[in-house]
């Protein structure tokens, strides 16, 4: 792992200013109410002038946060400076009070949590290795806790070091926590950007169709006026050769637009009537066929048991999610692929298969999942990050179908099995 990779460099990570302000004044105000309630209420004596002082410069800093960068959202870099001051501050904080002994000694594992949370791994890193350091300072060099005799009060060693390890395991597993958490979330979050680019593209693609036929109906008009005023133009200028060629030429390409016009609008009207509802065997034919033009693999479509022969709502989902499956199977197989179409008054089954090297078991458990690599050499020349059989998966079950991947005992490749219920289907 790289520097850039590390501090995640290149996705410019922040934090919302308003943010941190909000957590640096809890803290403030929690660290005073917990002075004034030990000294005066509890009538504990402990160093309280240099308490006051170390809480006050940290209502200076979060002033100048606040006013004084202008920024809302805080750099990597900037957000950890503030953090490493607070975790100081604390430390300070807690070795006037007794070090580790002090209750709110857990406390110092917060700035390294909020990293984990929102901040690279290697800041997050840097406030762990900081917080460790500190809370061995702590652990061995502290005032007593506050109170009369508290300086004869002895705590076994096995006690310190039991309260040390305590604080390092929640340390170490709630960053580690925050930071596959945020990772995960942000990973979901680029999948289901790019999956909304998708949705959107199709569905642009899909209305081209109707956009050109209204751009028909709505030029129809004012090509027929130019046509008419060419003609009356060309009336009025008689025999003229020097513009009668010109007025010809003219009214010629606008009877051309005009006729390419009506094509458009002709073939949009039969293409609707044909695109709106489709059966499972005729479009997967047509994703097939665009296939085989780019592919010399063997693809042969199996429909001998789809006895319902239902026809379905073409959508931009389910056209997506079929042609990502069927397209996988065509990159990772050797030489064949086979699609077996099997329908009945229940059920409706798609099951995709191929001979090439299968899924890979360490991903089998984990595929439809963003951004997963495989280790198997045997596939890694072709496989990407599994981002398109997220959306493939995502789209389909948008639509209510359910999916299963498989070895397949039959060509020795991959199997993926799409089914839907065909009650999903009746009011299509």
């Amino acid at each position: 792992m790289n520097f850039s990779t590390l501090f995640r460099i290149k996705e410019n990570l922040n934090l919302d200013k308003n943010t941190l302000t909000i957590l640096r004044y809890i803290a403030i105000f929690g660290q005073f109410l917990a002075i004034n309630i030990v000294y005066f209420y509890l009538e504990l004596p402990f160093p309280l002038e240099l308490s006051y002082a170390v809480v006050f410069v940290g209502l200076l800093t979060n002033f100048y946060l606040q006013f004084g960068i202008k920024i809302n959202q805080l750099r990597d870099f900037y957000a950890l400076v503030f953090l490493i001051y607070d975790l100081i501050q604390l430390s300070i904080l807690l070795y006037l009070t007794g070090g580790i002994f002090n209750p709110f000694c857990f406390l110092l594992i917060i700035p390294a949590i909020v990293s984990s949370t929102f901040l690279s791994m290697g800041s997050t890193i840097i406030l762990g290795i900081i917080t460790s350091l500190l809370l061995l300072i702590i652990s061995f060099y502290h005032l007593p806790l506050p109170g009369e005799n508290m300086a004869l009060l002895h705590f076994p060693d096995f006690y310190k070091i039991g309260i040390i390890i305590s604080i390092l395991i929640g340390l170490i597993f709630l960053s580690y926590f925050g930071i596959r958490f945020a990772g995960e979330t942000k990973k979901r979050s680029e999948a289901l950007n790019k999956l909304q680019e998708v949705i959107s593209k199709e569905y642009e693609l899909e209305s081209l169709g109707g956009q050109a036929a209204a751009a028909a109906h709505s030029l129809g008009t004012p090509l027929a006026t130019i046509s008419v005023v060419a003609k009356e133009l060309k009336k009025e200028i008689g025999n003229d050769k020097e513009f009668s060629k010109d007025i010809d030429l003219l009214i010629s390409q606008s009877k051309r637009c005009s006729e390419i016009l009506k094509q458009i609008s002709k073939k949009q009207i039969e293409e609707d009537i044909f695109l709106s509802f489709i059966k499972f065997e005729d479009l997967l034919e047509e994703i097939i066929n665009s296939f085989k033009e780019t592919s010399s693999k063997k693809i042969e479509l199996i429909a001998d048991n789809d006895q319902n022969k239902i026809a379905i709502q073409r959508t931009p989902e389910i056209i997506y999610g079929l042609r990502n499956f069927i397209g996988n199977a065509v990159k990772f197989s050797k030489s064949k692929v086979e699609i077996n179409l099997k329908s009945d008054q229940k059920d409706i089954e798609i099951r995709i298969s191929d001979d090439g090297p299968g899924i890979p078991e360490d991903i089998i458990n984990k595929i439809g999942e963003p951004y997963i690599k495989s280790k198997s050499r045997e596939i890694s020349s072709n496989s990407g990050l599994g981002l398109g059989t997220f959306l493939g998966k995502t789209l389909l079950e948008r639509q209510n179908a359910k999916l299963l991947f498989r070895r397949n005992s039959n060509l020795g490749g991959a199997l993926v099995i799409i089914s839907w219920s065909s009650k999903n289907f009746v009011n299509s």
